[in-house]
């Protein structure tokens, strides 16, 4: 994980949100070079910057309560502090107003021989709230300077410099090593014997990445430790649990008779504004409502605000398609360029304003303090059904797209509780699946027939819908929990964090980074999907049906003229699209797949919209229009495809498309991983190609079973 450096490395290290990213961009000006660890999703900051007139690496590594690896983030915070080098230093960040917290990671990071300088962070509102830290009594105890800092007026920065200037030349530190019960000095210094004896870590960290691997036993990261050191951490199993809590015990009582030497609190037990704003937004009325109202306005952004961007985003692919068109000779090579590479960058770019502001209000709500309370607030409701109380974000951005909310999973500390989210996301209704719901709506259902005299059956349809992505969405969660991956309910335990002003450029920064991370590794995938479905989607070629429909035009265009002729000139282009499509290699699938999919109530024409549709959900509406040979710009109010679609017949003579026919298809789409981009992200969140296929193999596998189901069970009942 951590990279070949040719200069000392600062690395700063701290709990989340103690304002340790604000001292990165506060230090490195903003400017940051973003990556990811290898193998998993976790954000990799670092920056070049200049310390005391040497050039040093600055690396913001990821927030964490302790290194015991029970998230990637604790993984990947031991892993660079055990192998950091001796002319590395650390810059320990700790939040004022929560020290005792803070000082638990501190510990942990000062039993190993790296330099160090602790950070103390938000000292004005720990002022404000009364509280007093003697800073050279705190230094003394832990062996390192202390410094305090107001980062947003820049106090505290020249003196934190100054002295991370001098722990650069500093031929490292001793060790900070606490007192610990005789049962776990046992332990530690029979699994730091095996340490050295590995040569695992240098020497002088030997002590630490014992205790390190002592709490951490029976956690998946594991696997990375040699067997001799894995085995003798989990010798006596059944006394793991007695050791861990002396362990953990021993260094509280450390914290806790060292935060009452050296901070002074007001004897005042007066209710703190922050509690009284709790009793509001933790009231499971009140702060439900509040919830559903902030919920409600994220919604409004992603759909109102960014909307008039995306659609500033197509018209300009589209303009751009068309000016193409417009210099360049007919061929496959301009074929390419507008159908393959300006559609796929098209198709990664329209996701960038939900992307960003979602991000950005995320973090807003995050920075503040108030996700962590409407967590708190929803986990029992999550729990129920295998999800973990930070879940509640993805799935209702899901709503808008599936891509924003995959990204979103981030927040969720453990793998497992991740991944389920993950996976589950996709079934949510997105904003792409709407215009399908609204075309098979408007074919098979009466918008002016009431249901009780009060709804139309358009409305309870559409309604029953979204009802049952809802559903499936939680049904795939608990589904996932009992079985793949099989686990206990997710616990949840949260300290709330003080109410705070976020910081805007952090959080436009934040929104950025995540940006251009999903354009750079999500939308080369994209990418590469739109010019592989437009080659098989284009090909084979065949020369004589060109000539064929270009005799056709000639024709047309002797003996006719105006508005005729430019109608006629239309139908032939889309008659010759409509064989070019049934001809390509997806066409040929189409018909391929016919006899599969005719049990759902589909035909080949419908296949084809359902392979079009891989590329985006929408697409199944313009496919249909190609299909039916009324051309590719068609909406789903489009009154021609409607009336095409509803008189469409099989080759029995029966109607195509039925209400039952209707439900299945919207099942279909319901449950199909009918979106390459949500698998691209997918692949990008989780590490890895296994569970984006495992996420199209079984969601199309419950939509087969969906539709099929619905067509049985109607038929069944007469509704055929």
């Amino acid at each position: 994980m951590s990279e070949a450096r040719s200069r000392p490395a600062v690395l700063l290290l701290g709990n989340p949100n103690a304002g340790k990213t604000t001292l990165f961009n506060a230090l490195s000006g903003h400017r940051a070079r973003v990556s990811n660890y290898p193998g998993v999703t976790v954000e990799r900051r670092a920056a070049r910057i200049r310390i005391e007139g040497r050039e040093v690496e600055l690396v913001d590594l990821p927030g964490t309560y302790s290194l015991s690896t029970r998230s990637p983030e604790e993984a990947i915070a031991a892993h660079e502090l055990f192998h950091a080098r001796r002319s590395d230093v650390l810059v320990l960040v700790a939040d004022a107003t929560t020290l005792a917290r803070g000082l638990y990671l501190v510990l942990q990071a000062l039993e190993t021989p790296l330099p160090a300088v602790l950070a103390l962070t938000m000292v004005d509102e720990a002022a404000e709230a009364g509280i007093e830290i003697d800073r050279e009594a705190l230094g003394a105890a832990l062996g390192v300077p202390v410094v305090d800092l107001c980062i947003p007026e820049g106090r505290g920065l020249d003196e934190l410099r100054a002295e991370v200037g001098r722990a650069l030349d500093a031929a490292g530190r001793e060790p900070l090593l606490t007192e610990v019960p005789s049962l776990v000095r046992e332990r530690l210094e029979g699994i730091e014997r095996i340490v050295h004896e590995t040569g695992v870590v240098p020497p002088s960290s030997a002590r630490a990445y014992a205790g390190w691997a002592l709490l951490s036993v029976g956690d998946d990261e594991l696997r990375d430790v040699p067997p001799s050191i894995r085995d003798a951490v989990r010798l006596d199993a059944d006394d793991a649990s007695a050791i861990d809590r002396a362990f953990i015990a021993a260094r509280y009582a450390f914290i806790d008779e060292l935060v009452g030497r050296v901070t002074a609190r007001p004897e005042s037990e007066a209710i703190s504004r922050s509690e009284k704003i709790d009793r509001i937004l933790t009231h499971p009325v009140s702060g439900l409502l509040i919830f559903a109202a902030v919920m409600m306005a994220i919604f409004e952004t992603l759909f109102t605000v960014a909307e008039p961007l995306i659609e500033g985003i197509e018209d300009f692919f589209d303009w751009l398609k068309e000016a193409v068109v417009g210099v360049m000779p007919e061929g496959l090579l301009r074929d390419l360029i507008v159908e393959g590479l300006i559609s796929g960058v098209g198709n990664v770019l329209v996701f960038v304003p939900q992307i960003a502001f979602l991000f950005f209000l995320v973090t807003l709500l995050e920075d503040s303090g108030y996700l962590a309370r409407v967590a708190f607030l929803i986990d029992r409701l999550m729990k129920g059904v295998g999800l973990h109380g930070k879940a509640f974000v993805p799935l209702l951005s899901g709503f808008a797209c599936a891509i924003p909310a995959v990204m979103a999973t981030r927040t969720i500390e453990k793998r497992r509780d991740r991944l389920i989210t993950m996976l589950a996301v996709p079934f949510m209704s997105c904003s792409a699946r709407l215009p399908v719901y609204i075309l098979v709506i408007g074919v098979v259902f009466a918008s002016d027939e009431r249901v009780f005299g009060i709804f139309s059956q358009s409305s309870l349809a559409l309604f029953g819908i979204y009802t049952f992505s809802v559903a499936a969405t939680l049904f795939a969660a608990f589904l996932l929990r009992k079985t793949v991956l099989r686990g206990p309910a997710p616990s949840f335990m949260i300290e709330l964090p003080p109410y705070r002003l976020p910081m805007l450029g952090t959080t436009f920064r934040t929104a950025f980074d995540k940006i251009m991370g999903f354009i750079k590794e999500a939308g080369t995938i994209i990418l590469a999907f739109t010019i592989i479905f437009w080659a098989l989607l284009s090909f084979p070629k065949d020369e004589h049906r060109a000539e064929s429909y270009e005799n056709q035009r000639e024709a047309a265009a002797a003996t006719l003229s105006g508005d005729e002729l430019e109608e006629a000139i239309a139908e032939i282009d889309n008659a010759e699209r409509m064989q070019a499509i049934e001809e390509s290699y997806v066409g040929r699938v189409a018909v391929a797949i016919e006899p599969a999919i005719e049990p759902l109530g589909f035909d080949y024409r419908l296949g084809i919209g359902l392979i079009g549709a891989f590329t985006a959900r929408e697409v199944f509406v313009s496919t249909m229009g190609l299909v039916f040979s009324i051309g590719d710009e068609v909406d789903e109010e489009d009154s021609s495809l409607r009336t095409l679609l509803s008189e469409a017949e099989r080759p029995d003579g029966s109607p195509l498309m039925t209400p039952l026919v209707g439900i299945s298809l919207m099942v279909f789409f319901v449950l199909a991983s009918q979106c390459m981009s949500t698998l691209a992200v997918i692949r990008r969140e989780s590490g890895g190609m296994k569970w984006a296929a495992f996420s199209f193999f079984y969601m199309t596998t419950l939509a087969f079973i969906g539709s099929f189901l619905v067509m049985r069970i109607g038929t069944l009942l007469g509704f055929a």
